[in-house]
């Protein structure tokens, strides 16, 4: 495989510096695979470009939001033109409005929206609203499902050991012990002990909150539905973090690529056009707890923050949906990401290397398994150590992507795809040789 250029003596003060200066030296984001390899200089299209001159397929995409790809034209100009309109007003502006009205248009459950700037924020503010709804306190998540990086998001997503469901692990350090007890956890892809969980807690639970699909696990026929009857039957909100998957799947996301309508949602990453904006849409007597002048004081949510529905974010994620709704686009989107996904297990297969290739057309990875994967504990069969190897090989070649994702952006070209085929390939003979 072709190697990258050495690190360049400006690169190498940059990893100095960053070393001294943060944590870990990286954003605590970055694969452990790649994080101390280089530094992101530029992004052009399908493509990132470091510091010592190496240039990149990017399949990482900044965690998923640049599906036009990096300083997309239609992107620019409309953030230029709201540059000369002012930054940010802390109050409602028109184009944050229209971006309102687009997803109400778009999303299934959305009869109104509340703007944040994180998916973070907007799966914490979707809990937040079901408990006020509801008036209960305890969510019941699903392991190994990550919710971004509060408190309740963080137990059982990597649980340092596998307990009895529906007990939950903390995930990180600094969580107390009282956030804990709130959470109650279930077998992703198991409708059996979900539903005996929800039919043993449904009196307490304030939200049922899930990725339609878990990372890169697909759903199991039913299973969404399932949840959906069970959550209905109780009058229980069901919460489809939609993070990843809103308007990546399909205009209208996972609701409308799996047929399946929950009563909130959160959504980020693609709706910002790659700046800080995310939301929580929902049916509309729900998010009224967020109107002080429809509900009681007690049922009232304050929500605020100083960059909520930002106009140069809400500028950019109006340009972003506008280059979505081409005819074609999801068309293109689904044929470039069926190649690549095939042609990655077919690869694998011939090599007679145990892997399975799990995800959807846009949003894919391997498992370095012979298993079903279908939960997270079935992940945990997996040989990490090779994962980390592939993604080295495809890094030294020229293609980036995250520890465990393939994200698929609409800036590929023909040429770009054809690398990725003939990389993977290489990638795959080098495997052979370890």
């Amino acid at each position: 495989m072709a190697n990258r250029k050495p690190q360049s003596k400006e690169e190498k003060d940059l990893l100095q510096k960053a070393r001294r200066h943060l944590p870990g030296a990286h954003l605590g984001n970055a694969s452990s695979s790649f994080e101390d390899s280089f530094i992101v200089k530029s992004g052009k299209g399908s493509k990132i470009f470091d510091y010592s001159g190496n240039e990149y397929i990017d399949y990482l995409l900044g965690s998923g939001p640049m599906i036009l790809g990096h300083a997309h034209p239609s992107v620019i100009e409309a953030v230029s033109r709201q540059l000369t309109e002012g930054s940010t007003f802390f109050l409602t502006n028109g184009l944050v409005i229209q971006l309102a009205e687009e997803i109400c248009n778009a999303v299934a459950c959305a009869d109104m929206v509340r703007f944040t700037t994180s998916g973070t924020d907007a799966t914490f503010q979707c809990i937040r609203a079901a408990r006020a709804y509801r008036k209960r306190d305890k969510i019941l998540k699903f392991e190994g499902g990550y919710h971004g990086s509060h408190d309740y998001a963080l137990q059982s997503v990597t649980p340092s050991s596998l307990v009895d469901f529906p007990q939950p692990v903390p995930s990180s350090a600094g969580i107390p012990k009282a956030v804990q007890d709130t959470v109650l956890v279930a077998p992703f892809n198991d409708l059996e002990v979900t539903s005996e969980i929800i039919a043993k807690h449904h009196n307490e639970l304030a939200a049922v909150i899930v990725e339609p699909m878990q990372r890169i696990i697909p759903p199991v026929p039913g299973f969404l539905q399932g949840i959906r009857l069970l959550t209905e039957k109780y009058e229980i909100p069901l919460i489809f973090d939609e993070v990843v998957t809103g308007f990546r799947f399909a205009y209208g996301g996972a609701q409308e690529y799996y047929n399946v309508v929950p009563d909130l949602a959160s959504i980020g990453k693609i709706v910002g056009g790659g700046y800080p904006l995310a939301a929580i849409c929902g049916r509309a007597d729900i998010m009224q707890v967020y109107d002080s002048t429809v509900v009681e004081t007690t049922d009232f949510i304050p929500q605020i923050g100083t960059l909520n529905g930002n106009p140069i974010a809400a500028a950019a994620g109006l340009a972003t949906l506008a280059e979505l709704r081409k005819p074609g686009t999801y068309e293109r989107l689904r044929t470039v990401g069926e190649l690549l996904r095939n042609t990655l297990q077919d690869t694998l297969d011939q090599a007679e290397i145990p892997a399975k290739v799990t995800g959807e057309h846009s949003v894919f990875d391997v498992y370095f398994t012979d298993q079903e994967i279908t939960t997270y504990r079935s992940t945990l069969s997996a040989n990490t150590a090779l994962m980390q190897k592939f993604n080295r090989f495809l890094l030294e070649g020229g293609l980036l992507k995250g520890g465990q994702k393939f994200y698929v952006s609409l800036a590929l070209t023909d040429e770009d795809i054809d690398k990725t085929i003939q990389l993977i390939k290489d990638a795959t003979k080098e495997l052979t040789r370890v």
